[in-house]
């Protein structure tokens, strides 16, 4: 709960630990642990941990206190866990490398694995949250894969400036009614900053938008 700044996207997110479990089993893991939410945050529970620098924008500038929840679960998971390894996908890509700065700082042992973004046949990103999607809402969301495609493709056709990729992507997102953009940016993959000139370091084009009232996460890497 701590990393949800509003209850009720806690209350909606989609949850079948049923189903899970048996597409787990299906690909041999042996043993899964989900502790209640009273066993990971105990009567009287009050630190927390923060990742600077990565976390005051996008996502963290749209949702208080979600990074800081991410941080603070994930430390005393990996201490109650003691995994060797933890694989964090792509998707969100802001996430991804906050846990990677958190393990990094505080020197946990463990390495940090990314999974690639894994899209359907269609393009859209996979995620818990197309299941909240309508048939016509799914169809709009489309836009979000296709607006990056258009940026990916203008950049490799020769295109760096952060101004003039983003204007294309955009113009494909405000064309297609019902999506409503919270942020589209040229960033570095190293500090999430914004970048002018994409080909200048590794770099992401970040993207958020809401679509029927279900806010939906992608990115797409340009240069590195």
């Amino acid at each position: 709960p701590k990393q949800f700044n509003v209850s009720a996207d806690l209350a909606a997110y989609p949850r079948d630990e049923e189903r899970d479990c048996e597409l787990l089993r299906e690909r041999g893991v042996e043993a899964v642990f989900i502790p209640p939410v009273e066993e990971v945050y105990p009567g009287g529970h009050s630190s927390t941990v923060q990742v600077s620098g990565l976390t005051e924008h996008y996502e963290g500038a749209g949702r208080p206190g979600h990074f800081e929840g991410v941080a603070t679960v994930l430390t005393i998971l990996f201490l109650l866990v003691r995994p060797n390894s933890a694989i964090f996908g792509e998707k969100d890509f802001q996430q991804l490398r906050t846990v990677e700065k958190l393990v990094k700082d505080l020197r946990l042992d463990l390495e940090i694995i990314r999974g690639p973004l894994i899209r359907e046949a269609d393009g859209l990103a996979l995620s818990s949250r197309n299941e909240r999607l309508s048939t016509e809402g799914r169809t709009r969301a489309l836009a979000l894969s296709q607006a990056l495609r258009l940026v990916r493709g203008n950049y490799e056709s020769g295109s760096t400036g952060r101004e003039e990729l983003l204007a294309a992507g955009r113009a494909i997102l405000e064309a297609q009614e019902g999506v409503r953009i919270e942020y589209l940016d040229v960033v570095s993959e190293k500090t999430l900053l914004p970048l002018d000139d994409a080909s200048s370091e590794p770099s992401r084009v970040l993207l958020a938008a809401t679509v029927e009232g279900v806010r939906l996460l992608d990115n797409i890497a340009l240069f590195g």
